[in-house]
């Protein structure tokens, strides 16, 4: 079975925008590269898992979100990253969804399609609904990043995160995951 990595797109893996929905206002945190760079070299499977409730509050489109992942992808394949696949929640937070984290839904796809070893894979957030995500779906380590919301995040609810990794950016996160071979 592969192991893989969830990461959350915004304020995780890109600065936070309030409601990101042009790619020019894509800003890719530079220890997103190093740290994805060496997560795909260690063989790992690349996941996107993402909440995107602008579209579902009519602020924006799912094709909106399309374009702003396919530049962010394109960016990071020139370092030679590639995600396996990217999982959206369209839905507004007060409507009924079926993978808007904290549900693992979209990990139990992404398990099933991709003969995923959840036991043996991680879940990279910056939001208490990234990790819960991952505890949800029994990854072995849901971690959070103190970008983005994280260090906001790690400030009010410290006694939360007990069992989970915390981390500095996806390049700390990437050092933690290979560190555990």
């Amino acid at each position: 079975m592969n192991r893989a990595v969830f990461l959350d797109r915004d304020g995780t893996m890109i600065a936070e925008r309030n409601y990101l929905c042009r790619p020019e206002d894509v800003d890719i945190f530079p220890a997103t590269r190093t740290g994805l760079k060496k997560l795909c070299v260690a063989g790992y499977k690349l996941f996107i898992v993402s909440n995107q409730s602008g579209v579902g509050r009519g602020y924006f489109t799912l094709a909106d979100v399309d374009k702003v992942n396919q530049h962010l992808c394109g960016e990071l394949a020139r370092d030679g990253i590639l995600f396996a696949k990217i999982y959206i929640a369209p839905e507004a937070p007060d409507k009924s969804s079926r993978g808007r984290k904290p549900s693992p839904q979209f990990l139990f796809d992404a398990r099933n399609e991709f003969d995923l070893n959840l036991a043996e894979s991680f879940m990279v957030g910056d939001k208490f609904i990234d990790l819960e995500c991952g505890w949800n779906a029994g990854v072995k380590k849901s971690m959070l990043v103190r970008t983005g919301y994280g260090a906001e995040v790690e400030r009010a609810s410290a006694n939360k995160f007990a069992s989970a990794v915390i981390v500095d950016d996806l390049n700390g996160a990437a050092d933690w995951i290979l560190s555990q071979k």
